[in-house]
């Protein structure tokens, strides 16, 4: 399998956490260009301040984290605490970063490096609110033709929404960036709710990273603890759905995922439904598909992944 060059854009987060973790824990696979912190869970002061947590967490002091958008493109800013709780990383104590950022904006190195790089080369793994690769699109349009894919996680469709009964989150926060990414012709891989919510943190499958008995694993399964309890008391499940490795664990194994290439349109007017993505699954409409989107996931084998990669770190 040939070694993936990507950039990570994120808003950790736990799961999120957990999808970076994966990420540092596949060198063979992957290889991290850089990452990119953006406002989504919690604002932008804690995501990168989480970021840069995670890659100490992982020995990776040495990776290049840049800061970029403070808010959505237009709409005010909406977090999800309630979730993820203050800091998005609640569930343990771990001391603050000592790493720097990089002065260059986010924006300005997804567009550097996607021009630096041979076009068709550079994936783009968005783990958040898609604010800094829209800002970079609206600033350097040519970028969409030079990236290999953008792998993403957000979006529903049979499952509808998780933070409105019609919108994803990540989707929710910044539902005009989704719609200029959507419609920029760039390639798009689409790990929606009806992935995700396949994917629960049982406690068999916590147990088995427990298990494993190093820091890292200690860390992560505080993380689950915490992040899971929100949707356990909101589904009545045993555990919650991880959503944000699934963009990793696509490209390590994209044999684990199934789904079809379909339309996309993002929501954007209505009150009722803004941040909804309109899949066209059925392929009704005689629009131009524009996404991959999967529906389908070998969860057991998901875990099997996550959990072998975290015993690396």
């Amino acid at each position: 399998m040939q070694r993936r060059k990507i950039i990570i854009d994120t808003d950790p987060g736990q799961d999120d956490a957990a999808a970076i973790m994966l990420a540092f824990a596949s060198p063979d696979e992957i290889e991290v260009l850089g990452l990119c912190a953006v406002a989504g869970n919690v604002p932008l002061s804690y995501t990168s301040r989480n970021l840069r947590i995670v890659c100490e967490l992982c020995g990776r002091p040495d990776a290049p984290v840049y800061e970029g958008a403070l808010k959505p493109t237009v709409r005010p800013q909406v977090t999800a605490e309630h979730v993820h709780g203050r800091t998005g990383l609640d569930g343990i104590e771990l001391p603050e970063p000592t790493m720097s950022v990089k002065a260059t904006h986010a924006v300005d190195f997804i567009i550097e490096t996607l021009r630096a790089e041979s076009a068709g080369t550079v994936t783009l793994c968005t783990l958040g609110p898609l604010t800094n690769i829209a800002l970079a699109l609206e600033k350097a349009p040519d970028i969409a033709g030079r990236a290999k894919e953008l792998v993403m996680m957000g979006g529903g469709f049979f499952e509808g929404g998780n933070i409105t009964p019609a919108a994803e989150f990540n989707i929710y926060v910044d539902p005009e960036a989704a719609k200029t990414v959507f419609a920029s012709g760039m390639p798009i891989v689409m790990l929606p709710l009806d992935v995700t919510h396949q994917l629960l943190t049982t406690k068999a499958r916590v147990e088995k990273i427990a298990a494993l008995g190093t820091r890292p694993a200690e860390v992560l399964v505080a993380w689950l603890a915490f992040f899971e309890r929100f949707d356990i008391e909101k589904y009545g499940s045993d555990g919650g759905p991880l959503h944000d490795p699934t963009v990793i664990a696509y490209l390590i194994k994209p044999e684990l995922f199934s789904g079809r290439d379909c339309n996309v349109e993002i929501e954007t007017q209505s009150e009722l439904t803004v941040g909804m993505t309109v899949v066209d699954w059925w392929h009704v409409s005689g629009r131009k598909p524009n996404a991959k989107v999967m529906r389908h996931v070998d969860a057991d084998g998901f875990f099997e992944l996550l959990t072998e990669r975290v015993a690396r770190l």
